[in-house]
């Protein structure tokens, strides 16, 4: 036990032992710098120095652009492309689904696989002369003479503001006889003009192709984009003057008329038109004689 003491007290006489470190000039042996330590102050003196060491290289490589010379850290500026790429790889997504569904609406045109409702502003009054529960309307003559006027006000009105009407008409894309017209419970969503062969197919409104090519049932076909969420198809023409993406103007034209496709029972034109997805009766808003 005493030697255990002994032992202890020797190292800690060893620890602040003092000495002293001196410098000197090596020619004159004159004393420039002195100055006392002991092991214990070297010793506190080192490890401070190097957790402050630790310290700096750690803050210096944390916020400052050295650490991109490190393996392993990035760059912030890949960390930025990295963010704005992810951004852009979303809305790619987006976008290829809303065309996914716009290109589906698009077939479903060209192989009339719709369905629609043909509702008229009559069916209520006549549903109500046959439903004997509903109570029984009567019109007079004053009636029915607005009610002609407004049928002839928006005969040639395919929107419901007025005010679209004087920037947007729609133009007759040929001049005949229509041999089929429009039926609904027939899935003929169209009008067929009896035209002869090579006779031009003109635009019927301002708008921009998206479509046009060759199909085995219906021959060349042109679909066009107009506003208002206006479509129209031009179907069994012997030959196309316009491409997909092209911008057209009324009454220019995109087509040459003929017998082509296998659905096809002669030169003529089928016409259809589409408002908003769903199809309408060309007649009502188009003069084909």
């Amino acid at each position: 036990m005493a030697k255990k003491k002994k032992k202890e007290k020797k190292f800690t006489k060893k620890l602040l032992h003092k000495y002293r470190l001196v410098i000197l000039n090596e020619d004159t042996f004159e004393e420039r710098f002195a100055i006392k330590l002991t092991r214990l102050n070297v010793f506190v003196l080192t490890s401070i120095s190097a957790i402050l060491l630790i310290f700096l290289t750690i803050l210096l490589i944390a916020f400052t652009p050295l650490r991109e010379y490190i393996p392993g850290y990035s760059s912030a500026k890949l960390k930025k492309e990295a963010t704005m790429l992810n951004y852009k790889t979303d809305s790619l997504v987006q976008e290829l689904e809303l065309n996914k569904r716009y290109y589906a609406s698009i077939r479903k045109v060209l192989t009339g696989d719709v369905s629609t409702v043909d509702f008229n502003r009559d069916s209520v009054i006549e549903a109500a002369k046959n439903d004997p529960e509903i109570l029984q309307t009567t019109t007079n003559r004053e009636d029915s003479l607005l009610r002609d006027k407004v049928e002839k006000e928006d005969k040639y009105n395919l929107f419901d503001d007025a005010s679209n009407q004087t920037n947007f008409v729609l133009f007759p894309p040929v001049n005949g006889t229509i041999s089929e017209g429009y039926n609904i419970e027939d899935k003929h969503y169209a009008v067929d003009v009896v035209v002869a062969t090579n006779t031009p197919v003109k635009a019927t409104a301002d708008g921009t192709v998206i479509f046009a090519e060759w199909t085995v049932e219906t021959g060349y076909v042109v679909i066009i984009e107009h506003n208002q969420e206006l479509i129209s198809v031009y179907k069994h023409n012997a030959a196309i003057t316009k491409a997909q993406g092209d911008l057209v103007k009324a009454g220019e034209v995109i087509a040459m008329s003929g017998n082509t496709g296998e659905f096809s029972t002669g030169p003529h034109l089928h016409f259809e038109l589409w408002s908003k997805g769903y199809p309408v009766n060309p007649t009502n808003f188009i003069d084909f004689q």
